[in-house]
């Protein structure tokens, strides 16, 4: 992106300071792309509240300046909102990973949103255009496969998101976070990271998903010696898989 007299704009819609709502405008002159479009589960006190949707008062008053919604990865707290986002933004297309963009089209198809909906697929490591805006993506580690981080190139450098990830050396499905790529992107200089950062306060090792699938075989075996259904967070599909295959 050649460099331009117009400001860089990075405004967190929600996600900063919550677990979930998680919505970032990244905008430039006459372009914005959104990372991530995601709900939040209500609280004990929300009586009556079924969900909790970012602000998008700011995108709607720019709805013509929006060239795409860039998804992370498939979890509610990044997806969630998207079907209400779409209802002013319909035109506006959906990057994503594979199995990202297929999690979203059926959650699109709830609301009736699936056939009219813009989707355009990405592989990490293979660069590509939302409108003036140059990007790419890498792979991250995750509870659910097919996580990214997303890399923004701007007139005053790349900015990094980083999406959700953890450093986990044994995934279940072999694909760990790609710290090649990480360090070619560092060593370019990055002014602007975004990073997740639920339990980053936690001063030990993340546990792989592979030990939490082994750990709960033996926990249910030991106490019931027959056939159950663990209890699960949607969409955590790696360490169901260990599960699985324990």
């Amino acid at each position: 992106m050649a460099r331009s007299n117009a400001p860089l704009r990075v405004i967190p819609l929600g996600g900063v300071g919550e677990i979930g709502k998680n919505m970032l405008a990244i905008e430039i002159g006459d372009d914005i792309v959104v990372v991530d479009a995601g709900l939040m589960f209500p609280d004990e006190g929300m009586l009556g509240i079924d969900l909790v949707i970012p602000d998008m008062t700011y995108l709607r008053q720019r709805k013509n300046k929006i060239r795409g919604f860039l998804i992370t990865h498939a979890h509610e707290d990044h997806i969630g909102a998207l079907p209400y986002a779409l209802r002013d933004l319909l035109e506006v297309p959906i990057y994503g990973t594979k199995l990202t963009i297929g999690l979203i089209r059926t959650k699109l198809k709830e609301h009736k949103l699936a056939e009219r909906a813009t989707f355009r697929e990405i592989a990490p490591g293979t660069p590509f255009t939302i409108g003036s805006f140059r990007c790419d993506s890498y792979y991250v580690c995750h509870s659910i496969p097919d996580a990214i981080g997303v890399t923004i190139d701007t007139p005053y450098g790349t900015v990094v998101h980083s999406g959700d990830w953890k450093f986990d050396h044994t995934p279940v499905d072999g694909r760990q976070t790609d710290f090649a790529r990480l360090a070619a992107i560092a060593a370019k200089g990055i002014p602007i990271e975004l990073p997740g950062t639920s339990g980053l306060a936690l001063l030990r090792p993340s546990v792989t998903a592979r030990f939490v699938g082994g750990a709960v075989v033996v926990a249910v075996l030991g106490a019931l010696l027959a056939s159950a259904l663990p209890a699960r967070r949607a969409s955590r599909l790696n360490p169901v898989d260990a599960l699985r295959n324990a």
